[in-house]
């Protein structure tokens, strides 16, 4: 079995230092923050393995672009995988209580 190779998308990278600064600095709670980046970052990492595994996101034009989305705890991991390269390439990370349409509209997922 191959492993693919898992690569953040600029935006993404920017996501997931948005939900640590968030839980750190607002919450005032860094450790949990230090555990929950790690948490999303450790199952992102196993797609490598498997990167079919999770459900296309069920919306259009998402749904017909591939994007697929990984739950982890309270926040979702939007991808793309691309068989052709043997690449995992994370889009977006975000709260699943925040307004995904709209932030998934302001992404390009040509890149």
């Amino acid at each position: 079995m191959n492993t693919w190779k898992i690569v953040y998308t600029e935006r993404a990278e920017h996501d997931l230092r948005g939900i640590y600064e968030y839980i750190a600095f607002s919450l005032l709670e860094p450790e949990i923050a230090k555990k929950q980046t790690r948490r999303i970052m450790d199952a992102v990492a196993k797609l490598n393995q498997i990167p079919l595994r999770c459900p296309l996101y069920e919306k259009a034009p998402w749904r017909d672009r591939g994007l697929r989305v990984l739950q982890v705890d309270k926040h979702l991991a939007f991808y793309l995988p691309i068989a052709t390269r043997e690449t995992v390439a994370i889009i977006r990370i975000m709260y699943d209580g925040r307004n995904i349409e709209k932030h998934l509209r302001q992404t390009d997922l040509e890149k």
